[in-house]
């Protein structure tokens, strides 16, 4: 049964906050379940979040939620164990719209660092707002 891989001792790192702004515009908004905050890139291309789990865990679906018209266009999701390089696992692409979008992810290897990148943006910008980040799976036995 799959459940929220992301709990308190998950780490995370975003490739850049708007302005710097992380009271307002910070990576804890994607996991915080509050509809009214959220991350909100700066713009440059190749935003990304990176998440390291703290025990290996096997992915089975990726959760969405964008700004539309601040949506990830051309994306890819990238893994490892915790001392190895990241490798790839799955593209995939996003609608530009505001719903919760959720991506399966098919035999992923067993990882513990996890990267998002928004290789390409709907905003002109290339920036990326997510409301909402989850991670579903299984914990490595």
């Amino acid at each position: 049964m799959a459940v929220s891989l992301i709990c308190h001792n998950t780490q995370s790192r975003v490739s850049s906050v708007l302005n710097r702004d992380v009271k307002q515009f910070g990576k804890k908004f994607m996991f915080d379940s509050n509809e009214e905050t959220c991350w909100n890139s700066d713009q440059g291309d190749q935003q990304w979040v990176l998440l390291e789990f703290p025990v290996p865990v096997k992915v089975s679906e990726l959760r969405l939620q964008f700004q539309g018209g601040f949506s990830g266009k051309s994306c890819k999701l990238e893994g490892c164990s915790k001392e190895a390089n990241l490798e790839h696992i799955v593209d995939f692409y996003p609608e530009d719209n505001n719903s919760l979008q959720s991506f399966p992810i098919q035999d992923a290897p067993l990882v513990q660092k996890l990267k998002i990148v928004f290789e390409s943006s709907t905003d002109f910008f290339g920036r990326i707002i997510v409301y909402s980040l989850d991670v579903l799976g299984e914990q490595a036995l």
